[in-house]
């Protein structure tokens, strides 16, 4: 699992049929104390996220299984809208 920030919506009408009925997102993976994650990624959207929400997002078969769908053209689903993110500087640096 990691966080991100949703940063747009991806519109594909013809696609995958595992992809049929789920909207699309852009997820830009959270920068925590100047260490950049990766670039953004397209993932499925369980929860009703938009833009501007900080996500936690699930990769591989974790997120086919939760579509429903194990031989899905997936490898990335939003699964929580995040509230509050504390972290502890120094721990981090350790």
């Amino acid at each position: 699992m990691w966080v991100g920030m949703v940063i747009g919506t991806l519109v594909a009408t013809p696609k995958d049929e595992s992809l049929i009925g789920f909207k699309l997102l852009f997820v830009q993976p959270k920068k925590f104390y100047q260490k950049q994650i990766r670039t953004p990624v397209v993932a499925v959207d369980t929860i009703g996220a938009g833009t501007g929400e900080t996500v936690l997002v699930v990769e591989g078969s974790s997120a086919r299984h939760l579509i429903g769908k194990p031989q899905g053209a997936v490898d990335a689903a939003i699964i929580g809208i995040i509230n509050n993110i504390e972290l502890n500087k120094y721990l981090l640096e350790e």
